[in-house]
Formats: structure tokens, C-alpha cells, sequence
């Protein structure tokens, strides 16, 4: 809470600083109104502090409640005297705030945790493998607000660890015992290889019930196709003279085509040609033949990712940032514009890379256009084995949505910049 209200005070100082200033101070007045009624629904809606929701259902609440406040806002706005000289200020503010929002809550969590008072202590009930799977999965994804100790069962009273994961085999006496010591019982299903979204409680006159819903809201193609092309154009057009002097540095170390068309396996199934800077000496096939022939840790390590971590065909110094930084794959918003592909989606993967993988799954990817970025892109990039980037890829295609998209689109930009996981 106090992130956003830092986030809209910037914003604040900001628009009262650009617009015009008023003696009888009815725009101040609207905007503290404004940023009040952002944090009450906010906290309305669960995000204060926001603990075990996903970033892309955290960001759609955040657009709606921002999105209810503008429409109260500005109704109100119309009704005053003078009032449409308030309306740009107002609309203004609230988009500032949003974006500031983000990333002050972003911040204050992480100051939270440093100072030790972010998530809840959980007690995990499961086996020894499973807790050890646990405890790295919630610690890496601090962000959810688990916190899990090693905390034997039998001493955890409720008011110490509030909360239990159950991720092992339960009878119902034994939840009946866990419900009289812990406030909250959270009980996981293959946890970290399942993610499911759309998933409720269904009551059914006391019975056990759950629904899943289906991957709803997944946007129309006409919509796609109009996001992709008001995004990829205008950065073709603007990322040309970084692709074009990563052209000439290539060239300068390795003399050849700096550009080259790879095969893929597009939407159903057909093939599909994408375009890439080239990162590998033009020998790039004799030397993986070789180093696989002579290497049997590097041959074991290409087998699990289809990626090595050092890898001997990779141009020195420009093939390496290039890989770093994803860069190379910036001529991709060409196919996005010809039609070829889009901007969220699926990593279309060499035909080696998906005979890895097994046919129902391929059938599955076939079903959606492959994208420029991914959801494994900004989460693993290249410490992704095959089984986790099929997990990954599965969760993406079931439960993708306008929200999902827009998550994963921002995201990538920070991802590329930390360079973490990609080699």
C-alpha cells in the first residue's frame, strides 16, 4: 500500500507540475480521491499484499481496477463546471500511476523481504525429495509469499506457521487434524510440474469440488493480428540501425552472410523459415559433430537442452552478446509482419529440438501461431530442460489470454537485460 501510494504521489507531483495550476485546488482534490479509491479497491481485491496470485492475474486486476476508477473519474470530472479542461490532468495521473504502480510495488516487496517481513511460513507435508523440490521452487519464486521451513509437523502450532502445503498422499482424518492447527491448507498437485490457471472451488452441498475452466478470454485472431502489427512495425523500423551494426560486426569476425533463413515447424505443422543473425561460425555442423564425437559430458548436456554452455561454434565476443542478449533473433518481427508468426507464443524449434519431444504435445503446439518471445523465455530461457520447456510451453497454450500476453511482452524486456539463463 504504501508503494502505490508512493506511485501515485509521483505521479501526482508530475501532472500537477505540467498542468496548469488551479487557485481553488479541485484538481489536487480529485486526484488524492482518485488514488484513494485505486487503493481500496486494490486492497478490495486481494492485492495488498498480494501473496500466491500470478503476475499476469495481478496485472489484469491492477488494469480493472485502474480502468473503474478513469470511468468514475471522469464522470465525475464532466459533471463539474469547467470540467473538461480537468479530464486530460485526471487520465493522465491515473496512467502514471499505473505504470509507476508496478514497479514501486515491485520494489517495496523486495524491500519487504529484505527486511524479513514478506510471505508466510509454511510447514510442507510431503516426502523428503518433494520437500527439497519445494522448498527451491517457493525460495526462487519468492514472489508468491511462501515461505517454507523445516519445520517438524508435530511442533508447528498454527500460530507459529500459519500455513501447511500438503503435496503427498492425505486421508480425510488427517486434514480434518491439519485444519485444527493450521488458519490455511493449500493442497498442491505435482507442484512445481503442474500449473493450472482457471481452476475454482465449486460448492457442491459440501462435497469436495473443483472446476476448471477453459483457456477463456484467449483473444480473437483479428486482435492479434492488429497488436502484432501496431507493435512489430514500428519497431522494425526503429531497432534497424542495431540489427544493421550487428550485421557489420558479424561480418568483421566471421566474412559470410550475416543474415540466414533457419527451418521451423510453424502452425500446423507446416514449415516455416525464420530469419536470424548469425551467432556461429559458418562451419557451425562440423564443429558440433566434432566436439559431440569427442566430448561425452557436452554430448549428455546437448541431449537434455539442445543448447550448450560453451559452445565452440559461437562467433567470439558479437555471437555471445548477441545469444546473451536474444538480439539475434530481432529480424524475427519480419516474419511477425509477413504474417509467419507472432509476438507471444511458442518458440519455434528446430525439427531436431521437437523430435525430443512427443507427438500429442507437437500436435498441441501445432494449434497456435510460435512466437517472437515466450513464456519459458523470460522465466528459464536455456536452463530449461526439454521436460520443463514442454511444461512451460503446455501452460501457455491452455490458459493464454490478452493478460498472459501482455505479462509475458513486458517481462521479456527486463529479461533480456538481466542475460540470466542464456547461452
Amino acid at each position: 500500500m504504501a508503494g502505490d501510494g508512493c506511485a501515485y504521489a509521483l505521479a501526482g507531483l508530475v501532472v500537477s507540475w505540467l498542468s496548469p495550476t488551479t487557485d481553488d485546488g479541485v484538481l489536487s482534490r480529485i486526484l488524492v480521491l482518485s488514488a484513494l479509491a485505486v487503493i481500496v479497491l486494490c486492497a478490495s481485491r486481494s492485492l495488498y499484499p498480494g501473496y500466491r496470485i500470478l503476475a499476469h492475474e495481478r496485472l489484469r486486476r491492477r488494469v480493472m481496477v485502474s480502468a473503474q476508477v478513469a470511468a468514475l473519474a471522469m464522470a465525475g470530472v464532466l459533471l463539474l463546471p469547467n470540467g473538461m479542461r480537468l479530464a486530460l490532468p485526471v487520465a493522465a495521473f491515473l496512467a502514471l500511476g499505473m505504470v509507476a504502480q508496478s514497479v514501486l510495488h515491485a520494489l517495496a516487496s523486495r524491500l519487504c523481504r529484505w527486511l524479513g517481513i514478506w510471505g508466510e511460513r509454511a510447514a510442507i507435508v510431503a516426502g523428503p525429495d518433494c520437500t527439497a523440490a519445494l522448498t527451491a521452487h517457493f525460495i526462487r519464486h519468492w514472489q508468491l509469499g511462501i515461505r517454507p521451513e523445516p519445520v517438524p509437523l508435530q511442533a508447528a502450532p498454527a500460530d507459529q506457521v500459519p500455513v501447511a502445503l500438503v503435496a503427498d498422499d492425505i486421508s480425510l482424518e488427517m486434514l480434518a487434524g491439519l485444519r485444527e492447527r493450521f488458519a490455511e491448507i493449500l493442497i498442491l498437485a505435482d507442484i512445481p510440474t503442474l500449473k493450472l490457471t482457471g481452476l475454482h472451488h465449486a460448492a457442491m452441498a459440501g462435497q469436495i469440488g473443483l472446476r476448471l475452466t477453459g483457456a477463456g478470454g484467449k483473444n480473437p485472431e483479428v486482435v492479434r493480428r492488429g497488436f502484432d502489427l501496431a507493435i512489430a512495425i514500428p519497431a522494425a523500423i526503429l531497432l534497424a540501425p542495431l540489427v544493421l551494426g550487428a550485421a557489420i560486426a558479424i561480418h568483421l569476425f566471421d566474412p559470410g552472410p550475416a543474415f540466414f533463413w533457419h527451418e521451423r515447424e510453424g502452425r500446423g505443422g507446416r514449415r516455416l523459415r525464420v530469419l536470424k543473425l548469425r551467432t556461429m561460425y559458418r562451419d557451425a555442423e562440423q564443429r558440433l559433430e566434432a566436439v559431440l564425437r569427442d566430448n561425452p559430458e557436452m554430448r549428455a548436456e546437448w541431449l537434455s537442452h539442445f543448447k550448450l554452455r560453451h559452445d565452440p561454434r559461437i562467433l567470439p565476443v558479437i555471437g555471445h552478446l548477441l545469444r546473451k542478449t536474444s538480439l539475434d533473433e530481432l529480424p524475427q518481427l519480419y516474419n511477425i509482419i509477413a504474417g509467419d508468426m507472432t509476438l507471444v507464443g511458442p518458440r519455434p524449434f528446430p525439427t531436431y529440438h521437437l523430435s525430443a519431444m512427443d507427438s500429442a504435445f507437437r500436435a498441441k503446439r501445432h494449434s497456435v501461431m510460435p512466437g517472437l518471445t515466450g513464456l519459458w523465455q523470460i522465466s528459464e530461457r536455456s536452463e530449461a530442460d526439454i521436460g520443463l520447456q514442454q511444461q512451460l510451453d503446455e501452460f501457455y497454450i491452455d490458459n493464454r489470454s490478452p493478460w498472459l500476453d501482455w505479462h509475458i511482452l513486458v517481462s521479456t524486456i527486463p529479461a533480456v537485460f538481466r542475460r540470466g539463463g542464456a547461452w
